[in-house]
């Protein structure tokens, strides 16, 4: 009795084992349907969640680390079930199974292989259902302008970049007539801040324009700022506002405000007190000497004109040398241009212009 219940047992377990090799050949086929299914299932899912990254890529996010590592685990997965399926079609063919004792055991191995990926790829497949794919990515502490060659504006750029430097003048307004010279200058400002290191976590350009639009400014100091998502779009005024002076209140910042038509009230916008003690600065433009002197700023400097000397360098600047020498009567010419012009460098540059699409006629 002792002897045969050992002898028993070693026969069931070898008859288990038989059995269950039995199944992984016998169902090898309908396994591998099974199989090319699931993974078919998960490509289609795979190209969903790219499909949503890519996306959220072109809106300035980053993928995150479990969604990244998640598609490429993918694309190991179908590289790996791809391989199982040829070796898989290739013993299907054989027609053997059952019959063969030398097919036998690879289609058993096989079938193991294939019953194994199945459970790795419905694996897979379930954590494929991400919330969120991509995170944003913190914008640039300041972001560089484009600008041309400027003329007659450095003596003002050092003017300002000295009240920038004083700790006492946390706003400067920049006031004179259009075509002066005030955006230009406001853009070689942030520029600085671009090229050289400075105290500003972020520094923050906005286009004001005739009409203003409080939720259109608050907009454009959102996208600059770690918010974390487009959540703001859809809220109040006044809800963003309270975002935006949370946000700005905690960092040191400076925020250039560009052709400005009528006074702006910052703190409706969210922008914190600047006299509170941080190193922050507020730098703003308008055509309006009333308009400047209705806002409640530490230093208003006006944008003059350029001296006929500056304002001739320039014109010749943009023309350029082709023209001026292209008849004897231009540098003449060119000089009672920028006398009428009475040192506006807009007016340089659209006379410049007129005068270069005749030449090509």
């Amino acid at each position: 009795m002792d002897c045969v219940s050992p002898i028993l047992d070693v026969a069931t377990r070898l008859w288990d084992c038989s059995a269950n090799s039995a199944l992984y050949i016998r169902e090898l086929q309908e396994n591998l349907k099974s199989l090319k299914s699931l993974t078919e299932e998960l490509s289609n899912l795979s190209k969903d969640v790219m499909g949503r990254v890519e996306r959220e890529e072109e809106q300035q996010s980053r993928r995150t680390h479990d969604v990244d590592g998640w598609l490429r685990a993918v694309q190991v997965m179908e590289i790996e079930v791809e391989e199982i399926l040829q070796n898989g079609d290739q013993e299907i063919q054989k027609k053997c199974l059952g019959t063969c004792p030398k097919n036998c055991w690879s289609s058993y191995k096989l079938g193991k292989i294939v019953t194994k990926k199945i459970n790795a790829v419905t694996e897979l497949k379930a954590k494929g259902n991400f919330d969120v794919v991509a995170e944003r990515l913190p914008s640039a502490p300041v972001d560089e302008r484009p600008i041309g060659k400027t003329v007659g504006l450095d003596l003002m750029f050092e003017k300002v970049r000295r009240c920038l430097e004083d700790e006492q003048v946390r706003s400067i307004e920049l006031y004179g007539i259009g075509g002066v010279g005030k955006t230009t200058l406001l853009q070689k400002i942030n520029n600085e801040f671009f090229r050289k290191r400075n105290d500003f976590d972020v520094v923050i350009w906005v286009v004001v324009s005739k009409h203003i639009n409080i939720e259109k400014i608050q907009g454009v100091i959102l996208n600059k700022l770690p918010t974390g998502d487009d959540k703001w779009k859809s809220r109040s005024k006044e809800e963003k506002a309270a975002e935006i002076f949370k946000l700005l209140k905690a960092r040191n910042f400076a925020i250039l405000l560009d052709d400005k038509w009528e006074r702006l009230n910052l703190f409706e916008v969210g922008i914190p007190d600047l006299n509170d003690p941080t190193k922050s600065k507020a730098v703003l433009t308008t055509r309006s000497e009333q308009v400047c002197n209705e806002m409640e700023v530490h230093k208003r400097i006006r944008v003059e004109c350029l001296t006929p000397d500056e304002a001739f360098s320039l014109f010749c600047n943009k023309v350029g040398e082709n023209v001026l020498n292209s008849h004897p009567d231009i540098k003449r010419l060119a000089n009672i241009v920028v006398e009428e012009c009475k040192g506006l460098p807009l007016a340089l540059i659209i006379i410049r212009r007129s005068m270069s699409n005749r030449t090509k006629f």
